[in-house]
């Protein structure tokens, strides 16, 4: 199956509005029909889609797909006759989708289109007063900021998102900050603060039940989540072997719906392997995630790609040099594709 074709039409089923006659055939200087709840919880349903396709297959090849829905939703609210309570939903649906592009370029490692979509959605969200859609925009933003070694920016990021999602209640919701803020502190060689950021994400996650639920957009959070930060923590003050527990726990306790992570556990677990000397097992996964690889379009896990490669291309044994051209041809053909 070919999966450009399958994502276009997996997006095209998902967003076929049924918009009035008018607003199926724009002129430049017509105008769309009446826009009514209906259009608007279908377009939602699109971005919902698109939301799920990224989390299966990565940002790359998505990012276009949610680009021409951003775009459809703008071309809909500068066109339609709508009320103003549709008018804002309409607004708010503009700023989570500059939102989602901004994330899908992050993750196919276009930070500069990242920031101008978040950028976008950021003004949205200050003219709508929206909190959940601030807290979404900073968390992403301090992501792209440890990626881009600036934690500084990262863990005043995360706090922004932070002392706005106190106010919104949700354990979970505080929870995934938590996490995004002892990822900015480990970076910033403050590992014992890290450390309790994270016990902190870790108690809030269990007590998910006592408070108000998550929105959507943080469904992903939970104990896979977060065993992969603690692996990270660990990987950065350079425990490795502690690393390795909490990563295959990430690996082995992640939805298989969530293809994207899987994949880039999978290799993160291999570097960390590799670091601690496992070195036969550390090729292991590193070939074994060739077959995550094949249905995902990530620029960061590409990358993580290119760091396990090189660790292995310093190893000795027959192994590392197996995984080496295996991982070497693997990557020639995909940049021939």
């Amino acid at each position: 199956m070919d999966r450009r074709a399958f994502l276009a039409d997996s997006l095209g089923a998902a967003t076929a509005v049924r918009l009035p006659a008018s607003a199926q055939s724009l002129t430049p200087r017509g105008k769309s029909g009446a826009i009514g709840t209906t259009h608007l919880l279908e377009l939602r349903e699109g971005l919902r889609s698109l939301v799920q396709l990224d989390d299966a297959y990565g940002g790359d090849e998505v990012r276009s797909l949610a680009v021409r829905h951003l775009r459809r939703v703008r071309r809909i609210i500068n066109t339609g006759e709508y009320p103003d309570t549709i008018g804002r939903q309409l607004q708010l649906l503009v700023g989570e989708s500059a939102e989602h592009c901004g994330w899908l370029a992050y993750d196919a490692d276009d930070q500069d289109s990242a920031r101008r979509y978040w950028g976008e959605a950021l003004t949205t969200a200050t003219m709508l007063r929206d909190l959940n859609l601030e807290v979404m925009i900073f968390s992403s933003m301090s992501l792209q900021a440890c990626y881009e070694d600036r934690p500084r920016d990262g863990l005043d990021l995360a706090s922004a998102a932070q002392e706005r999602a106190a106010r919104l209640g949700s354990p979970v919701l505080r929870s995934l900050i938590a996490s995004r803020e002892a990822r900015a502190l480990s970076l910033l060689g403050e590992g014992k603060s890290a450390t309790r950021r994270l016990s902190e994400a870790m108690r809030l996650v269990d007590g998910a039940d006592t408070g108000p639920p998550s929105p959507e957009w943080a469904a992903f959070h939970g104990h896979a989540e977060l065993d992969y930060a603690q692996g990270l923590l660990y990987t950065e003050l350079g425990h490795h072997h502690a690393a390795v527990q909490f990563l295959r726990a990430a690996l082995a306790h992640q939805d298989r719906t969530y293809g994207r992570n899987r994949a880039l556990y999978r290799l993160t677990l291999a570097r960390s392997l590799v670091k601690a000397g496992e070195v036969d097992e550390g090729s292991a996964h590193a070939v074994g995630s060739l077959e995550h690889l094949e249905e995902v379009e990530s620029g960061r896990v590409t990358r993580r790609l290119g760091e396990v490669t090189g660790l292995l291309r310093h190893g000795d044994a027959e192994t590392a040099r197996r995984a080496v051209e295996e991982l070497t041809e693997y990557a020639h053909a995909r940049g021939a594709a």
